[in-house]
């Protein structure tokens, strides 16, 4: 009975689409990326590890072949940019971001003197873009000055919190697929739009 009755409910909620959020939500949500942008470009890229979405963290560590190995991936990132000369410039979240709510489950509430079973949302998720910026040096070629390709890469981050907590976690919007989130959140709605990911290129000196 319940089973069906969860089923019932998602096919409805799946028809609603992004919600209001209270605005102390979303900016709270908007600092963490930007915390999380900031720690990243001061080299901290453990920091992906720590405040990855952990049910994503599973997801991703398993195709990896186990933590282990992912943990050792990340870490080796710093390592690979310096030996490849990439800069990583900066990294902020840019433009509107859209929420959700998500995580259904079940709460007891009191109505007219007795104890009754509700379903109830626990989790907000925001699709919050973002700009991360890369400098790369020019092969050097005789005759020409030398310099540098600048490469902005416009994504999101899915940022992720219980409600009246504020303590995000983060899935990185250029690793993950529409099906992929419908399956770690069953009442994202059947029209959901992704931000844009695209790249710009020009070159500086």
């Amino acid at each position: 009975m319940f089973l069906r009755l969860v089923v019932c409910w998602v096919t409805v909620l799946r028809a609603f689409g992004q919600v209001v959020v209270p605005v102390e939500v979303g900016e709270s949500a908007v600092a963490a990326v930007a915390e999380l942008g900031a720690r990243v470009v001061r080299g901290e890229h453990q920091v992906a590890i720590e405040r990855m979405h952990p049910r994503w963290k599973e997801s991703v560590a398993e195709r990896e072949g186990g933590m282990a190995k992912l943990e050792e991936k990340l870490a080796g990132i710093g390592k690979m940019m310096v030996e490849q000369g990439v800069q990583l410039k900066s990294f902020r979240p840019e433009g509107s971001w859209t929420a959700y709510e998500v995580g259904l489950g079940k709460e007891l509430v009191a109505e007219e003197g007795r104890t009754v079973e509700k379903m109830i949302y626990k989790q907000w998720l925001l699709l919050i873009p973002t700009a991360t910026v890369y400098r790369i040096a020019k092969p050097v070629v005789a005759g020409e000055s030398p310099g540098f390709v600048e490469i902005t890469s416009h994504g999101f981050q899915v940022a992720i919190s219980d409600k009246g907590k504020n303590d995000w976690t983060f899935i990185d919007g250029a690793g993950v697929t529409v099906p992929e989130l419908r399956r770690l959140f069953i009442t994202l709605p059947d029209h959901l739009q992704l931000p844009e990911i695209k790249r710009e290129h020009k070159e500086v000196k």
